[in-house]
């Protein structure tokens, strides 16, 4: 079996309240970033995202790499068009040069971005973990 992941966050497992309304904001924002999203009983996730029902201990703010700026641009109107709720528009932002990022809370209240760092080279498209 072989999996593949990404560079820094082995994974990151979000509580909600509300399943459906997650699962709809996540694939609408998943599906303009060309990440599938794969439905389970009680869950979903997509690469390093798994998300279920349960208490929330915090809210949190995680990024997902958009391959460029029109990428951005389609994850916030279609989280927007999803249910979330504006928490910054398509736009340049002061961290580095070329940082083109876009905010939206979930359903729960996280922040989730979609950023394109600008113009670059990975070294490779993901890891791939085999047993």
């Amino acid at each position: 079996m072989n999996i593949h992941r990404g560079r820094l966050i082995d994974h990151l497992h979000l509580k909600v309240n509300d399943l459906d309304a997650s699962k709809r904001f996540y694939k609408a924002a998943l599906a303009a970033l060309e990440i599938p999203l794969v439905e389970g009983d009680g869950h979903f996730f997509a690469d390093e995202l798994w998300v279920d029902v349960g208490p929330a201990i915090a809210h949190v703010h995680f990024a997902f790499q958009a391959k460029d700026r029109a990428m951005v641009d389609r994850f916030h109107a279609a989280v927007l068009a999803a249910g979330g709720r504006d928490n910054g528009a398509p736009g340049e932002r002061h961290y580095h040069p070329g940082y083109y990022a876009a905010f939206a809370l979930d359903p729960d209240g996280n922040n989730v971005e979609a950023v394109y760092h600008g113009p670059h080279e990975r070294s490779a498209a993901s890891v791939r973990i085999a047993w």
